[in-house]
């Protein structure tokens, strides 16, 4: 079994691992509100009433967006 290093980022602080793409906490919300809808559900690990993203599924969401031509 492989276990592998996997970062996590609160909603709060995602967006301040990407200062150039001007994501804020209101528009990650937006995507977790819809997240079912637009396949943000898969970034998303819940533990108990935390919410954490996982940075690395957060970034193949974004790479799947944009090869979709999905508007974020």
């Amino acid at each position: 079994m492989i276990i592998k290093n996997r970062q996590f980022s609160t909603v709060k602080n995602l967006p301040s691992k990407y200062p150039d793409a001007d994501f804020t906490e209101s528009s990650i919300r937006w995507w977790l509100f819809n997240s079912k809808d637009n396949g943000f559900s898969k970034c998303v690990v819940r533990v108990g009433r935390k919410i954490l993203i996982d940075v690395e599924r957060f970034e193949e969401w974004l790479d799947n967006q944009a090869a979709e031509g999905n508007s974020l």
